[in-house]
């Protein structure tokens, strides 16, 4: 049962008709684990704590540096050099005070993985590196949990979403994240962003979207992006939708599975 207060702080949700009391509560009951507090995981925490989701989970081991803050919008200049978990958790309480914040100020490892994924009913993976996707995809798949997964560049940013251990309506498999990407890229071909550049709203629009898809994965309504990655381009303002399916030959869920923990993750 919600309360007055919240009655009256989700109005504009409860309202909806895709949304109304039982979705709100379902938002209440979620425990979402946001991957990074950086450029993507901050907006994504802060939309997912305002919609009233009632745990959010971050991790991240970094602390806020000052060239943060063009994009990292969960943090603020007094914030620099506490830990990110901590300056997250602050705003998040200075937003909704009715959502529960557990932080996790350690780096996501092939050790660990299993056992925090585990505590969540869906992640929000905002990493920013393709050896961190892959450990937080395979983590959730042999948790049976949803994952959204976003990822910025300098100009481009993409989105989908990952039921990969479960079941099309034809009976296949969903598709995996190593059946989208394979392998990842040569050492070296992608740039950091420290290296590159990216443009400081870019990572708002996607991580909004995050929330906006891990929103709709909790409440359950409209055509999510299982099988489908967005894809953004800032500079054309353009968006696109490719469509993806299982890889027999994926080593995670495949015919023929090679993966079959985490321990490949070091």
């Amino acid at each position: 049962m919600l309360t007055p207060e919240e009655l009256e702080r989700y109005a504009r949700h409860i309202v909806l008709r895709e949304v109304g009391g039982p979705g709100q509560a379902a938002l209440r009951r979620a425990r979402v684990l946001t991957v990074g507090a950086g450029g993507l995981g901050a907006p994504a925490l802060l939309y997912l704590a305002a919609a009233g989701v009632g745990t959010l989970g971050v991790i991240d081991d970094d602390t806020v540096a000052l060239s943060n803050l063009q994009r990292q919008v969960i943090h603020g200049t007094p914030d620099v050099g506490a830990p990110k978990v901590d300056s997250a958790e602050a705003a998040i309480r200075r937003l909704n005070p009715n959502v529960a914040t557990v932080k996790h100020g350690e780096r996501l490892t092939g050790a660990n993985a299993l056992a925090i994924v585990s505590q969540y009913d869906i992640v929000a993976d905002g990493s920013d590196n393709f050896a961190t996707r892959y450990l937080v995809s395979d983590a959730c798949y042999f948790a049976r949990r949803p994952l959204v997964t976003g990822a910025v560049g300098t100009f481009d940013g993409s989105l989908t979403t990952l039921r990969a251990h479960e079941r099309g309506p034809d009976g296949k498999p969903h598709p995996t994240y190593r059946c989208l990407f394979p392998e990842p890229p040569p050492p070296g071909t992608v740039p950091a962003c420290s290296e590159a550049g990216i443009l400081g709203a870019l990572p708002g629009i996607l991580g909004s979207m995050m929330a906006l898809e891990t929103i709709r994965e909790i409440v359950g309504f409209g055509e999510g992006l299982v099988g489908r990655l967005l894809m953004v381009d800032a500079r054309a303002m353009r968006f696109e939708t490719l469509r993806y399916e299982w890889d027999p030959a994926n080593p995670l869920s495949g015919e023929h599975p090679v993966i079959g923990d985490l321990s490949i993750h070091g």
